[in-house]
């Protein structure tokens, strides 16, 4: 028998972003119609020599900074696992890997939401799962899914709690 799980396959997004893996500090802004996830980039210290710590927070606004909008959304979650635990999620066997950004085709969980929409009576199959991808985000202790048509990325060199607030600003305007 076909099963769907195993007609799923992990792509690494090229050209995305490596999320600090240390402290990325992951945050997201969401609303019915909007989501964005913002993070602290990976930049090493060619200085650095192992004798200090650099501690990074959510104030820290001399860090470089990701933020990725995601075009039209239509469900996320943001949560388990953490990198410890990473073995425990249902695509780490396929390649799905910690600190990495990926897009999943032939997703289960788009045919899934295509299932529960299948009730509405105007439904079609075609056209409910027509430009949905699947999305995957993993950080040092969480991970992020979406389910959205695209994504655009903009850098920054700002605090998370300054992104945040800029992008709650905006929704709200």
């Amino acid at each position: 028998m076909f099963s769907l799980r195993s007609a799923e396959k992990v792509v690494a997004l090229e050209g995305f972003p490596q999320s600090s893996v240390g402290a990325p500090c992951p945050a997201i802004v969401a609303t019915e119609h909007s989501l964005a996830v913002l993070f602290y980039v990976d930049e090493p210290d060619p200085n650095w020599d192992g004798t200090y710590v650099r501690m990074v927070g959510v104030e820290s606004s001399v860090e470089p900074a990701a933020v990725v909008s995601f075009e039209r959304p239509s469900i996320h979650t943001f949560g388990p696992p953490n990198d410890e635990a990473f073995a425990g999620h249902r695509l780490a066997s396929k390649g799905l890997r910690p600190y990495g950004a990926f897009e999943i085709l032939n997703s289960q969980w788009i045919r899934q939401l295509e299932k529960m929409n299948s009730v509405h009576p105007r439904h079609g199959p075609k056209r409910y799962m027509e430009g949905k991808r699947h999305f995957i985000l993993t950080f040092h202790d969480t991970t992020f899914e979406c389910v959205a048509r695209g994504y655009s990325i903009e850098l920054a060199r700002a605090s998370i709690k300054e992104l945040l607030a800029k992008h709650v600003e905006a929704v709200n305007a």
